[in-house]
This record gives C-alpha cells, structure tokens and sequence, in this order.
C-alpha cells in the first residue's frame, strides 16, 4: 500500500498505481506489519508492535528527532498490548500456551506482563519481585489481563491481578507493582473465594470488588467504607454484571448490566447509595490517561465503530479528526494527556489499514506504517453491506466483498461465517476475505441470528437454533445473492473458523445441497465430546459455562442431530480441516473426531494440522500454512475460472 501523507489540514493524498495480477497470498496472511500502537502520556514518544516473520518487537521512537531509542524483542511470544506509565516505562502484556506444572492442569493461553525502564534500558516480569511479608502465601507470576496504571506521590504503579492461593484454594488477588524502584510487588487484597475483579481509585486503594458464584448463580458487589459492604446482588445464570472502572467524576464506579433485552451501563456514586444511567448502546468506554475517569464511549452498528466523547471540546476535537477520514472508518488506538495528539488505526474501504499520528495544534500528521504493506489499493477488493430475510421472514444483514475489477455477476462465492457464534461481521479491512477475494471469489459474510451487536431480540433469537436456523440463515443468503444474479449457485464454498469451522462442517453433513467443498479451520465436529470436555476441564456438571453452550445448543438429547461427526452418511463433498495443535479454545480432537468418522465410512479425508499454533493463528508461519491449504483446497473442488 502507498504511504499515507496526512496534510496540514488533516486530508489525505493518496498516490495510487495499477496492476493486473493480485499480490501473493503471503501479502494477505503474514502476520501485520505492525500490529499496535501507544503514545507516550506526554506526546513526546511512540512505541509500537512490529512483526518480521513470526518474531515480534516493541519499538520505541521519539517523536522529536525520530530517533529509534529502544527495541524490545517480545520473539515468538504474542503481544496482546502496548501501554505507558508516564515518560519512562513501556507495559507490554505478553502471552503463551503451556502447562503450569504444580498449579493447574491442562494447557492454557497463560499472560504475563513486561516493564521496561527507558532509563535503566532493563525489562523485568510483573510479579517476578514479590515483597510480601507472608512468606508462606502462595502465588503465580501470571497475570490476568492488562494491569492498570496509578502514579502515587509522583512515581508509577502498575495494579495487576494475579493468581494467589488461600489455604490452596485458588483466588484473583491484586498486585501493586512499584515501577520505579525495581518493580517491587506487594499483595494489596488476596480476593475472596468468588472474586472476579477490582477498581483502583486514582490513590492506588481498591474500593470495589465483584464476586461471582457459578454454583449459587449469583452476582455480588462489593465496596470499600473502612471494611467490604454489599451494596448489590443479582441472579445470573450466564450473563452476569461486569465492573468497568472509575465513573466520571473520578470516584463512582461503573458497571455494565444486563437489562432486559439490553446492556446498560450504570454509575455506583461513592458511597453505594446511587445509581445513574451512563448508556445504554456503548460497546465499550473510553478512560482519561491521566485522571483514570470515564470520559467516552465506543458504539457498534453495521457501519462500524463510532466513538463519542462526553465533553464538548473533546468531542469537537475528535470530529475534526474524523471528517478528515470520511471515506475511513477511525479507531482510536491512543492519545496523550493534554487530547492533543492521537494516534488512530485508519481502516480505508480502498486502501486497507494503517497507523498515524495526528498532531492537532500542529495541525499535522505522520504515518507510522501499514497493516499490510505489501498490498496496494487493487489487491483490495469492494466491500458492500447486504440485507435480506431468512426463510422465515427474519431480517439478517452481512457484506459481500467482490474481487477487485470484476462485476457482482455469476461469480463463485465463498461463503464466511464468523466464529463466536456470538461474534459479528463489520464493513473493515478482513486479511482472510481479502485473500479470498484476490484469487477470484465473491465472499459472502453473514450475520446470522445468534450474532452479537444488533440487540437482544437478533442474538436471542439464535438460542436454540446452533446447527438449525443458524446454519440455514447462511444457506439463505446463498440463495439471496443467486436470485439477484452476483452468484452462480453451482460453484459455492463455506470456509470457516472456530464457530465458523463448525457452520462449514455442518455445512457439508446437515445443510446439504448447497455447497461444492467445505474448509473447517479449529471446528468444532462432535457436541457432545464438547460439552463432556468442558465438563472434565471445570470438574462439574452445572456451570455457567456449559450453560452459555446449551443455551445455543438446545435439547441436550438431540445434540448428535447437529453433530457433523456423528452425520457422516450424509456428507458428500470434499471436506478440508485445520487445526492448531496448542489451541485452548477448540480441543484439537474435535478435528481428529471428525477426520476418523470420515476415514472409517471410506469418505476422503484431509487434515492439516498446525504445530505450535493456537486458536487465533498468532504465528505468521502457520498462518500462512492455513490460507494456502485452504485455497489450494477451494480452488481444486470449485475453480474460480
């Protein structure tokens, strides 16, 4: 893709040449050139993910001389965010799959989180130094999500949760972590026995804790007055409250409700007597770096992303900002202290994603790279939104994206469910659909009922329906999209991913008829095995887990009905499946079920399987494995020519 050069007035001048033939699918499905990116809470300096085959490093630039100052080698370890304590340390939460040899069993997607000093130029683990005077506590260095970020008398402290261990039984406890003087850790509440999470307020004290009984199904809020008060319970079989932050005014606290058929979230004033409306449509909030306060919201639709933020300059600020990107939808990745410089992921219908960082009182603006560098605006095909009724009248909607140069008329289609299934398709920049699309295919996404950010009503209405009016609903567009001539009928795909790998093999054993070939990458074949695995892993029958699943999943008694494994007669196209071998998510053996069925009823089975790769396809190499298989696959059973 051609640079991108942000003019004074924030416009954007884009120099674009023509090609004939598409990029190579490794332009597509190598891991992004870069993949994150943080200011500094003062403006004055950038670090930000960059990837060269399956390693990955930090780099950290300044902004006045553009001079690199540091590069922080995270190798083959996945990077899942980039912050900043002040001026001097770069937080980088890190993760991989492994055992815990002595603490769990099992392999999981294991986090842990890096502080490096720009000052002394060394990196050390959070929870690596613990300074605890209960020598007998036990605990792990791993840590539970990104830690947040208080300064006290001056100096950084990061608040991180860990795990810790209270007469062996284990708890969510919460970590202050000295940054300043080497990333000391004291134990600041051990949790009790339900814990789920913890505000700080901008002193550094926790002054509330949610609590979560899966057996008592159950929901709890905690504050602290001088000891730990309840001050609100709820029954929650599955969805539960979630607590967000700080409110507003720096000392309510937020939390986010299920309410009917929608999510609201709500402000706790400090002394637990009053509750206020925030919103009712955010999808998520915007914090203030330097006060810890609440100050915006992200809303989800059809149309993307919106952000909005609560005060009126702020607002103002981030609509100049936008107008400049009209044809682009903006993300707000991070901004300094004063809101006077950003730095955004620009997601542009032609030319893919990218990072800049705009400048508002210099009224300027510098590109910091390309997701995908290596593509140009015609390896990009158009995308365009859809909208038509199921069989049964209800109202889906989804996007179709045509090859670049080629007419929406009978064309062979790919059709992409998303995985989840509570997942959704948006109308941005999609590597996998792109690389589809450049080998001379129509890809069709839906969402399909069951799917998230179109109201209660739309994801209700899947419950009950996985592998029925779900799968069907994908099958329905198929048939929408033939009727208007975009597609030829007879030369349709499914290819898909975790939820969607599913959809793909029920695809080719329950809805059949519609499909010339099916791609299952980390699919799930057996339910039943399924439900039984999530039994094993949670040592008990009833927990809020397996409720989510059987909510989707309907009659328990009926689950070999919808289990593509256990349907084999009925498969009569070719079927490919991909699986990672560290995934945590999708159990690996799902695949091998599936594969075996197919081999023993003499049907043709191919398998590949990725070492070393989990879930999300985190690793460039395999990544790369995974869409060439899959379109060397697609394109021997259904050609596009």
């Amino acid at each position: 893709m051609t640079r991108l050069a942000i003019l004074a007035a924030l416009c954007v001048s884009l120099a674009l040449g023509g090609r004939a033939v598409a990029a190579p699918l490794e332009a597509y499905g190598k891991l992004p050139a870069i993949e994150d990116a943080a200011l500094s809470p003062d403006g004055k300096m950038l670090a930000y993910e960059v990837t060269d085959g399956d390693n990955r490093t930090i780099v950290v630039k300044s902004l006045a001389t553009g001079k690199v100052l540091s590069g922080i080698r995270a190798g083959e370890h996945k990077v899942r965010s980039i912050a900043w304590a002040g001026p001097n340390h770069v937080i980088i939460a890190l993760s991989v799959a492994t055992h815990l040899t002595g603490f769990m069993m099992g392999r999981a997607e294991w986090w842990t989180v890096i502080d490096y000093n720009l000052i002394t130029r060394k990196q050390r683990p959070l929870l690596d130094n613990i300074a605890d005077s209960n020598e007998q506590l036990e605990r792990m260095n791993v840590v539970y999500g990104s830690p947040d970020i208080r300064f006290i008398d001056g100096h950084p402290y990061a608040f991180a949760t860990g795990q810790v261990f209270v007469d062996h039984e284990g708890r969510f406890g919460l970590f202050k972590v000295d940054l300043d003087h080497d990333d000391r850790s004291t134990v600041v509440f051990q949790g009790f026995k339900n814990t789920t999470g913890y505000v700080v307020d901008a002193h550094g004290t926790p002054i509330a804790e949610d609590e979560y009984d899966g057996d008592a199904k159950r929901w709890s809020l905690k504050i602290w007055d001088g000891h730990w008060r309840e001050v609100k319970a709820l029954d929650a079989v599955i969805e539960g409250p979630s607590l967000i932050g700080l409110g507003r005014d720096g000392k309510s606290i937020v939390v986010r409700f299920p309410e009917g058929k929608e999510v609201v979230t709500r402000e706790l004033s400090p002394d637990g007597g009053k509750w206020t409306e925030v919103t009712r449509d955010a999808f998520d909030l915007l914090y203030d770096p330097a006060t810890y306060r609440l100050i915006g919201q992200t809303t989800r639709t059809s149309e993307g992303h919106h952000i909005s933020f609560y005060d009126e300059a702020d607002q103002r600020t981030w609509a100049a900002v936008v107008k400049a990107y009209k044809d682009s939808e903006i993300m707000l990745n991070s901004f300094s202290d004063d809101h006077r410089r950003f730095v955004l992921r620009i997601d542009s219908l032609t030319d893919g994603p990218s990072y800049a960082l705009v400048d508002m009182d210099a009224h300027s603006g510098d590109w910091i790279g390309d997701e995908y560098d290596q593509l140009k605006p015609e390896d990009i095909g158009p995308k365009q939104a859809v909208a038509f009724k199921a069989k049964d009248g209800f109202d889906l909607n989804g996007y179709l994206t045509l090859p670049h140069g080629r007419a929406a008329k009978g064309l062979p289609l790919i059709v992409f469910p998303h995985g989840g299934p509570a997942g959704w398709d948006g109308p941005g920049f999609d590597w996998w659909v792109q690389a589809m699309a450049s080998r001379g295919f129509a890809v069709l996404q839906v969402n399909f009922r069951g799917s998230d950010g179109f109201g209660w009503d739309f994801l209700s209405a899947g419950f009950g329906e996985w592998g029925r009016k779900m799968q069907t609903d994908l099958s329905d567009g198929v048939r929408f999209l033939a009727a208007r001539g975009d597609i030829d009928p007879k030369r349709v795909c499914i290819v898909g991913a975790s939820y969607g790998g599913y959809a793909a093999l029920a695809g080719a054993a329950l809805d059949t008829g519609v499909y010339r070939c099916a791609v299952a990458v980390a699919g799930i074949s057996d339910l039943p095995r399924f439900l039984a695995d999530i039994r094993e892993d949670q040592g008990r029958e009833d927990t809020a887990t397996r409720r989510y699943w059987l909510r989707y999943l309907g009659d328990r008694a009926k689950l070999a009905e919808i289990s593509p494994a256990r349907q084999i007669d009925r498969v009569t196209i070719p079927v490919l499946l991909i699986h990672g071998r560290e995934d945590t998510v999708v159990p690996f053996v799902q695949s091998q079920i599936m594969v075996d069925a197919l081999k023993k009823a003499g049907k043709p089975a191919d398998f590949v399987v990725l070492d070393r790769e989990d879930h999300h396809l985190s690793h460039g190499q395999t990544r790369l494995q995974m869409l060439r298989e899959t379109m060397n696959f697609v394109e021997k059973n259904n050609p596009p020519n």
